[in-house]
């Protein structure tokens, strides 16, 4: 996807010193590491998608943020495969293991992606979960195609309404987002990305989270995956498209789709340390849910609360996803 420079004169990330410690160079292999799960392409929407799957029962598809790739899910798929359920976490398009197509990375587009996944792994339905860009679309998907999305559980993402009134209109959100606006400078943010063997994705990461800051081991396998040709520039084309269709047609009608309520019981996870989305731009996404919606902010925790303290986030959502009654 192609569209002209939208002119906000944000600033870019800062480059990282080229004196990082960087990790070797990218093999297509750092997609598909061993563990507990299994390996394999689905086709759905146009294109090829990888995911991890681990254990058996109700489907739950887990949908990992910018600057990731499904792998930030590894604790969460063994705790759900041991709960019971069928866990399947699925590389967005552009990323991971995924086809990296020309277009096809605006909201609904990827959301089509997410729910014909669900359909090519055989399943009447699926529980979302999603994270960051994740979330995102996982709000989009309960909208677009509500009778594939059986529950819903969004992490550190507010709705897209919200999202975009919060962007716009409070200034403190607008500086923590600032990354989306520096974003819409073409190609040079994509170097940034890759650049000294995709430094800045570790210094983001670092940056983001919370005390309980990421191993380096961790972050290496982010700044190896991001290293793949290609990657850095599907990564960041779903926020070029969400910041220059404000206001052009394509967005104005996104956003009044968007309006239709979300009518499944949703989990809304958020850090309350979290620099990048502000708890206050989040906290006001359950007047776009008519259905039962839980509020759950982990205290002491950043943008990535699933993998900063990955007990207490999966407790949370196995129980949420195996209450009876979610609106207690």
């Amino acid at each position: 996807m192609t569209a002209p420079d939208s002119g906000s004169g944000a600033t870019a990330p800062a480059p990282v010193p080229a004196s990082t410690p960087a990790p070797a160079a990218a093999p297509t292999s750092v997609v598909r590491p061993d563990g507990p799960w299994t390996h394999r392409e689905v086709a759905a929407n146009g294109a090829r998608f990888h995911i991890a799957e681990a254990g058996d029962g109700p489907l739950v598809l887990l949908l990992h943020g910018f600057p990731q790739f499904w792998w930030t899910w590894r604790h969460q798929m063994t705790a759900l495969a041991d709960a019971g359920f069928r866990a399947v976490a699925m590389d967005l398009r552009g990323v991971g293991g995924s086809d990296r197509t020309p277009r096809g990375y605006d909201p609904a587009n990827l959301a089509l992606d997410i729910t014909g996944v669900v359909r090519s792994l055989g399943e009447p339905d699926a529980a979302l979960v999603g994270h960051d860009l994740g979330g995102y679309l996982a709000w989009t998907a309960a909208v677009m195609r509500p009778k594939l999305v059986r529950r819903l559980a969004v992490s550190s993402m507010p709705h897209p309404r919200r999202w975009r009134s919060a962007m716009l209109s409070d200034v403190s959100q607008t500086r923590a987002g600032s990354y989306v606006w520096g974003f819409q400078r073409p190609w040079l943010p994509e170097r940034q990305l890759v650049a000294d063997d995709a430094a800045l994705v570790g210094r983001l990461i670092r940056d983001w989270s919370g005390p309980r800051l990421p191993d380096d081991e961790d972050v290496d396998v982010y700044r190896r995956a991001m290293s793949i040709p290609s990657t850095a520039h599907c990564s960041i084309e779903p926020y070029r498209w969400m910041v220059r269709s404000m206001a052009r047609p394509d967005g104005l009608q996104f956003n009044r789709r968007m309006k239709r309520p979300v009518r499944v019981p949703t989990l809304h996870l958020h850090g309350s340390l979290d620099p990048v989305m502000r708890t206050r731009s989040a906290a006001g996404s359950g007047q776009y849910v008519e259905a039962p919606y839980r509020w759950r902010l982990f205290d002491g925790l950043g943008h990535f609360p699933h993998e900063e303290d990955p007990a207490a986030f999966s407790a949370e959502l196995v129980n949420w996803l195996k209450d009876p009654e979610p609106d207690r």
